[in-house]
């Protein structure tokens, strides 16, 4: 974008009604135009002005969801792992996978203890502390678009605590950790036909690759169903 968005003005128009927040299962080319989503808490954008001007558009919330990287536009075949749904879903579904990639195995109390972990860190950062708060924007700007800051600091204090794009923006960066979201191949065509997979979402992708002093990590490839639900892709 040519201009520098300013969070404020973002906030204050989704919150006088001169813009809008959209949930969509996937991009789209014109998000001007888009029909009403087929699918909730998947893909999170909103359409608002840059601090010099009124003109109304649309951008995702998160930078890294900007671009459609390959990945974004094809259909994938993999093994699916289930995960237990007892509201840690995402973070267990993300500690399996973590470990996963390191040759680890996770018993059911680590898995539980490790979800639990990952929840807690992302809490400390938005909630405890200011500093490692600003480092987190995009997360922010999802969270208070629904709520405010305080009542999610007591919701993601819960155990059963359901994870979403705010925690996976925070997480991705905090973990150094890329991970991909996909959906059913019949979720998305709304066929009820199709055995693969489509990703939907992208988040740390500059960790796919390795910088300097970085080595380059493996990403975790969660399936977000249309029940709320994660599993592990293998």
């Amino acid at each position: 974008m040519a201009n520098k968005l300013c969070n404020q003005d973002i906030l204050e128009q989704l919150r006088n009604g001169t813009a809008k927040f959209e949930l969509v299962s996937s991009p789209l080319p014109s998000l001007a135009a888009a029909a009403a989503p087929k699918f909730s808490n998947i893909t999170s954008l909103f359409g608002i002005g840059n601090c010099s001007t009124r003109t109304l558009f649309f951008a995702r919330i998160s930078s890294s969801l900007g671009g459609q990287s390959p990945a974004m536009k094809k259909l994938e075949q993999f093994s699916v792992q289930k995960v237990t749904g007892d509201g840690r879903c995402m973070f267990r579904a993300l500690v399996k996978g973590m470990a996963y990639n390191k040759g680890v195995s996770l018993n059911q109390r680590k898995e539980t203890e490790d979800a639990d972990e990952l929840r807690r860190a992302v809490k400390e950062v938005l909630c405890d502390n200011n500093g490692e708060r600003k480092l987190y924007k995009e997360a922010l700007i999802a969270i208070t678009v629904a709520e405010s800051l305080p009542r999610y600091c007591q919701r993601i204090a819960r155990s059963d605590f359901w994870g979403g794009e705010s925690e996976l923006l925070v997480l991705s960066k905090l973990c150094k950790q890329p991970i991909i979201v996909y959906i059913p191949e019949h979720e998305h065509t709304g066929s009820g036909w199709g055995s693969g997979f489509i990703a939907i979402a992208e988040y740390g992708s500059e960790f796919k690759n390795g910088a300097t002093n970085r080595t380059p990590k493996k990403p975790v490839r969660l399936l977000f169903s249309g029940k709320n639900h994660y599993d592990l892709l293998l």
